[in-house]
C-alpha cells in the first residue's frame, strides 16, 4: 500500500504554532495534499495528549484511526541544550511511538528531568545520549531520528552547537540511529556528499506549525507498507518498503545560504570564505548555513550518488506557485480558486505535481500556471537561495510575448520587503491573520462539502 507519511508536525502546544491546530484540521489539509499519514506532534503536551486520546482510536497495530479514518502514528519532538566535549549543544529530535501507553511512560520519564506542559517541544538539560538511553529502557521499539540535522541552531550538524558525526554526538547509543531527517535546506544529494551517512536512512517531513498546505505536507515520505508500527519502523531502519522522499529544493530552505536577515545580506559558501564568515556590513559574525556545513563535512563531490540510493523529487508547494505567477498573496481568495479547482479535478496537490498531464493542468488554471507546475517537476525552477530565516524565492520564467506583462517582482524587491517584515522577529512566523484564516476556511468549507 502506498502510504505518503509526514511524520513530524506540530500540535498549537508548541511555540510559534497556529493556535489553530486541532487534530481535525490537520487531517482535512492533509487530505488536499494527498498525505495518508499523519505524526500527531507534541506527544510529550499533557492536554495534547488529551485530545488525542479522545480523538483517536488504538487497534493494536500502533497506528491510530481518527473517527473519520484518517491515520495517525504518534510522534513527538525534544529540544535538548546542553554541554558536551567542552562545546554547548543545542539538538532537535523526533521520536516515535507504538501506543498510548508507551507515550504515557515517556510523559513520566520525563517529568523527572523537568516540566513537560509548557511548551509542545520541551526543552531539557541532559544529553542526546541520555535521551535515546531514556527511550530504550521504556521500549525497545521507540524510534528515535535527529530532526533537520542541518539546521544551524538546532540541527545535528548545525553551525551553531551541532557536531561533525552522528557517533559523536549518540557515542554508544548510536548503534540506535537508524535515520536522520535532511530537513527542509537539504535534499538527499547533498548529505550523499558525506559518506558517513551512507549507513543511515535518510527521510523528510515538513516540521510544520501550521496545517495550510504550504506548510503541511511540503516535505514528506513515501512508503510501501500495510498499516502498522512495525513495517513503518522496519521501513526506516532497513530501507524495505521505502520508496522515495519528496522535498522542496534545499535553496527554498531558509537556511540555505548563509547571511544576515537584518543587513539584507546573502552569500555563498565561498563568498562567505572570503570574508572570513564576518558579515560586510555589520561587521558581526555571519549565520553559517546549510551548504557551507555540508561542504565542510563533505569527503564526495557534488553529483556522487551511492548504490542503492533512495530516490527523493524535489518540488515546491503548489500553493506559492500559483501565488508566484499570479502575483497574489500565498493566503489570498485569488490564489486559492486556482488551487482548489486543480484539486477538484485532481484529486490532491500532489496528484497535480506529480501525475498530471500539463494539457489537462492548462485546461483548469491556465498555461502560465501549467507551465510553472511542468518546470517546477523537472527541476527547471531557479530559486535564490534561503538565508538567516528568509525563504528562498522561485523565479518562474514565462514564455510571454511581446503584449503580456510578466507578474515576477524584482527579486532585489521581495528581499527588501521580507527582510523589514522580519527584522524585529527572532523567527518567522505564519503570515495568516485570524481573518484571513477564518475567510479560507469558510472557503475551503464551501468548497469541500
Amino acid at each position: 500500500m502506498r502510504v505518503v507519511g509526514d511524520l513530524q508536525v506540530h500540535s498549537r502546544f508548541s511555540r510559534a504554532t497556529s493556535k489553530d491546530i486541532t487534530l481535525k484540521n490537520l487531517e482535512k489539509y492533509a487530505r488536499l495534499k494527498g498525505i495518508n499519514l499523519l505524526g500527531t506532534g507534541d506527544f510529550t503536551h499533557p492536554e495534547w495528549v488529551k485530545e488525542l486520546k479522545s480523538e483517536l482510536t488504538e487497534d493494536g497495530s500502533g497506528v491510530l484511526t481518527s473517527k473519520t479514518g484518517f491515520k495517525f502514528v504518534l510522534q513527538g519532538e525534544i529540544s535538548n541544550i546542553y554541554t558536551q566535549g567542552g562545546k554547548g549543544r543545542r539538538i532537535h529530535t523526533l521520536l516515535l511511538a507504538k501506543n498510548f501507553d508507551v507515550v504515557d511512560q515517556i510523559q513520566s520519564a520525563l517529568l523527572k528531568k523537568g516540566r513537560i506542559d509548557y511548551d509542545g517541544r520541551p526543552i531539557f538539560g541532559f544529553s542526546c545520549i541520555e535521551l535515546v538511553e531514556m527511550m530504550k529502557s521504556i521500549d525497545k521499539d521507540v524510534e528515535i531520528i535527529p530532526a533537520h540535522v542541518w539546521t544551524p541552531w538546532f540541527g545535528l550538524f548545525g553551525s551553531f552547537g551541532g557536531f561533525d558525526s552522528v557517533e559523536e554526538c549518540f557515542e554508544e547509543q548510536s548503534k540506535h540511529i537508524h535515520a536522520i531527517e535532511t530537513g527542509l535546506s537539504s535534499d538527499p544529494a547533498m548529505n550523499w556528499r558525506v559518506s558517513s551517512l551512507d549507513k543511515y536512512t535518510l527521510v523528510s517531513n515538513s516540521d510544520a506549525h501550521s496545517f495550510w498546505p504550504w506548510r503541511l505536507g511540503r516535505e514528506c515520505t513515501v512508503f510501501d507498507i500495510d498499516w502498522e508500527y512495525d513495517e513503518l519502523i522496519k521501513a526506516i531502519r532497513t530501507r524495505e518498503g521505502l520508496v522515495e522522499t519528496i522535498e522542496v529544493d534545499p535553496n527554498y530552505g531558509k537556511y540555505h545560504f548563509d547571511g544576515h536577515r537584518n543587513c539584507n545580506v546573502v552569500l555563498s559558501p565561498m563568498q562567505t570564505r572570503k570574508c572570513k564568515g564576518i558579515c560586510p556590513k555589520c561587521k558581526q559574525p555571519l549565520t553559517i548555513g546549510v551548504q557551507y556545513r555540508v561542504d565542510e563535512l563533505a569527503d564526495r563531490p557534488e553529483g556522487y550518488k551511492p548504490k542503492n540510493a533512495t530516490p527523493f523529487r524535489d518540488l515546491i508547494p503548489l500553493s506559492e506557485i500559483i501565488a508566484a505567477v499570479l502575483g497574489t498573496p500565498v493566503a489570498s481568495k485569488k490564489t486559492w480558486a486556482p488551487y482548489m479547482e486543480l484539486i477538484g479535478k485532481f484529486g490532491s496537490e500532489f496528484g497535480v505535481m506529480l501525475d498530471a498531464e500539463e494539457k489537462e493542468i492548462e485546461k483548469v488554471a491556465g498555461l502560465e500556471v501549467a507551465d510553472a507546475i511542468i518546470k517546477t517537476r523537472n527541476q527547471e525552477v531557479e530559486i535564490s537561495p534561503g538565508y538567516d530565516g528568509v525563504y528562498g524565492v522561485p523565479k518562474f520564467a514565462m514564455n510571454m510575448d511581446k503584449n503580456s506583462k510578466t507578474l515576477e517582482k524584482p527579486l532585489e524587491t521581495i528581499r527588501e520587503k521580507t527582510t523589514l517584515k522580519r527584522k524585529k522577529q527572532d523567527a518567522p512566523k505564519e503570515k495568516v491573520s485570524l481573518k484571513q484564516q477564518k475567510g479560507l476556511q469558510e472557503y475551503f468549507q464551501s468548497h469541500q462539502g
